[in-house]
């Protein structure tokens, strides 16, 4: 049997598959079973931070893995506590304790469970303080917790029913976010930079207005940087890359990371500072496959490869060059480039694409449209909802790999234009 016939007779059909079967991977590039190469800059919807098989990550992989691979956190681990030590003092620097758990949507569950946890212990049941208030085109996970979180209907079809007592308001809409806040809020949890909504930035008002209501109401101010974090906007924190040009000064009280924190093993996490830390004790969360030696010893190779060489100082660079590019594009239905550091989406203006004759007849999203086309013709790149392209090249992408993606990208989209 092909792949795609294993694929089809074996695994659930959860996923809408391109038609492409991935053997291998190297540094930016990946082959398909035909061994035709393909330019990366999708790298697992912004998994793999060094791109694709490391030596960092090889290095720790068999070093740690004839060492130890697991051991229950009912023991002490070395090297999980090395790791907690590089998120607290390198990363975030800001006093704080730290879990380890498996994907973004557990360590999204870990941020609800914080958020609640905290406030039954300090106000009681009676309070009913137990409210969490996401954003509109935010993702959370895929999780019964994760869906119920997540302000996007598409993803809660057919779950009912969902987890009760999530509040969803407007991305940047300080005003709204005034009137949702109650003394039944618990938390209020947004990414910085949203992902799947479509590569839309919180602006610096809307980051300071939850400040004020998180002091204001004594709930945990909560950032999912699940998909923006880990260096991926040229600092390890997306919220401070937001703030960096700003009058504003915002410090969460907890934190969540996942895709590139691993930089491909499966590894999620969260930090806590220290005054809501203490409200997940013992007994009240775990994760069996949480930290483990190996988990650990490969998320912190990535890590420090991204410190020690210079990979932040990269992903700075690389987005200057970019936007250099594309400001001389001259694409008419490319109406914008949104995003920061190498997480950037290429908005689409549906209306105008949708004069062009060969896309009307595909039945695709403008999106998904560009996406195919882009595949053929030798590069990865994903969706953000139906009206933007993402671009998540590794956080080393080299200039040439740029430069190529450049070429090939604006030499797809004028040939869309040209279509009739």
């Amino acid at each position: 049997m092909t792949t795609f016939e294993l694929t089809e007779k074996y695994l659930l059909g959860n996923y809408g598959r391109f038609p492409i079967a991935i053997s291998r991977g190297e540094g930016g590039y990946v082959w398909d079973e035909d061994g035709r190469r393909l330019l990366d800059f999708a790298t697992g919807i912004a998994v793999c931070s060094l791109g694709h098989c490391p030596e960092a990550m090889q290095r720790a992989l068999s070093s740690q893995g004839a060492e130890l691979i697991h051991c229950s956190n009912l023991y002490h681990i070395r090297k999980q506590a090395e790791l907690a030590q590089f998120v607290v003092e390198k990363m975030v620097q800001i006093s704080g304790k730290v879990f380890f758990c498996n994907s973004g949507a557990e360590a999204n569950d870990a941020l609800i469970k914080l958020a609640r946890k905290k406030a039954f212990d300090k106000y009681g049941k009676e309070s009913g303080k137990n409210e969490v208030i996401t954003c509109k085109q935010s993702f959370h996970g895929r999780t019964l917790g994760g869906i119920a979180a997540t302000a996007q209907e598409k993803v809660k079809i057919g779950f009912d029913p969902l987890l009760p007592g999530f509040l969803h308001v407007p991305f940047n809409d300080s005003d709204t976010l005034r009137e949702a806040v109650s003394e039944k809020t618990a938390g209020i949890l947004f990414e910085p930079l949203q992902g799947e909504g479509g590569i839309n930035p919180a602006t610096s008002e809307f980051m300071q207005t939850a400040a004020e209501l998180r002091d204001e109401y004594d709930l945990l101010l909560m950032f999912d940087e699940v998909q923006c974090g880990s260096g991926r906007t040229g600092d390890w924190c997306g919220w401070r890359t937001i703030l960096k040009d700003s009058a504003v000064s915002v410090e969460p009280d907890a934190v969540s990371w996942a895709k590139g924190f691993g930089g491909g093993f499966p590894v999620g996490a969260i930090w806590a500072n220290d005054a809501c830390a203490p409200a997940l004790g013992p007994g009240t969360h775990g994760s069996t496959f949480g930290g483990t030696p190996l988990g650990s010893a490969v998320c912190l190779s990535v890590l420090k490869t991204i410190e020690e060489e210079g990979i932040l100082e990269n992903v700075s660079r690389q987005e200057k060059r970019i936007r250099d590019v594309v400001s001389g594009w001259n694409i008419p239905f490319l109406d914008d480039l949104r995003g920061i550091g190498l997480m950037l989406g290429f908005v689409l203006n549906s209306d105008k694409m949708a004069e062009l004759p060969k896309f009307a007849e595909s039945g695709m999203t403008p999106a998904m449209y560009v996406v195919n086309k882009v595949m053929e013709k030798g590069m990865l790149t994903v969706p953000a909802g139906a009206g933007v392209v993402r671009w998540l090249p590794r956080l080393n992408v080299t200039d040439e790999e740029v430069d190529e993606a450049l070429t090939l990208f604006e030499g797809v989209l004028k040939e869309i234009a040209s279509s009739e």
